[in-house]
C-alpha cells in the first residue's frame, strides 16, 4: 500500500514515517501542494530498481554491440554509447 503525506506532515513525523518505511515495508509518496514530488521506500526496494535499471543499461548495450557489428576499443564503444 502506497501513502501520501505533505511535505509538513512529513516534517512533524519524520521518525514515525520512517519507521513505517523501513520496518513496514510501506511506501510513501510526498506532495506538495498536492503534487507527488518525492517517495520514500525501503532500501530493498530501492536496490531491486537500481538493479533493474543495470539490467536494462546492460541490454541496451548488448543491443548496441550487436548493431554496431564491428570490432572497436572499449573506450570508444562507451563513448558512442555516451557513458
Amino acid at each position: 500500500m502506497t501513502t501520501k503525506i505533505s511535505t509538513a506532515d512529513a516534517r512533524k513525523n519524520f521518525s514515525n514515517i520512517v519507521n513505517r518505511v523501513s520496518f513496514g515495508k510501506e511506501s510513501i509518496i510526498l506532495t506538495r501542494r498536492g503534487e507527488e514530488i518525492a517517495a520514500l521506500v525501503a532500501m530493498d526496494e530501492l536496490r531491486l530498481l537500481q538493479e533493474l535499471e543495470d539490467r536494462i543499461d546492460i541490454a541496451d548495450a548488448m543491443k548496441a554491440i550487436k548493431k554496431q557489428g564491428e570490432d572497436m576499443p572499449a573506450e570508444q564503444f562507451w563513448k558512442k554509447l555516451g557513458l
